[in-house]
């Protein structure tokens, strides 16, 4: 397991169409570290974001696609996906305010 600190393991938001309807939810998701945990995850999000407080985090990896030009093969990045529930008390996210 990776030494990660909270800073190291949210890459960036996933901003889609189902991801913003999933806001009103209090749900949210994010890229993260492919080596991070769960527990890494909640403790991130609640470092990262004043006055928020995780209820449950999902994850998901991603297997990269193979992608082609010409004769050349090759394969994008894997990647690992979360989507954080907040609780009803807490604050919002405000990255994803004004979308």
């Amino acid at each position: 397991m990776a030494d990660l600190k909270y800073y190291d393991v949210i890459l960036k938001p996933v901003i889609t169409e189902k991801t913003m309807n999933d806001m009103a939810d209090k749900k949210y998701a994010f890229y993260v570290h492919p080596d991070a945990t769960k527990i890494q995850i909640k403790q991130a999000v609640e470092a990262m974001f004043e006055g928020t407080k995780v209820a449950s985090v999902n994850t998901m990896n991603i297997n990269g696609k193979t992608k082609r030009r010409g004769y050349t093969f090759g394969k994008t990045n894997n990647r690992k996906k979360a989507i954080v529930k907040l609780t009803e008390e807490s604050k919002e996210i405000e990255i994803f305010q004004g979308m």
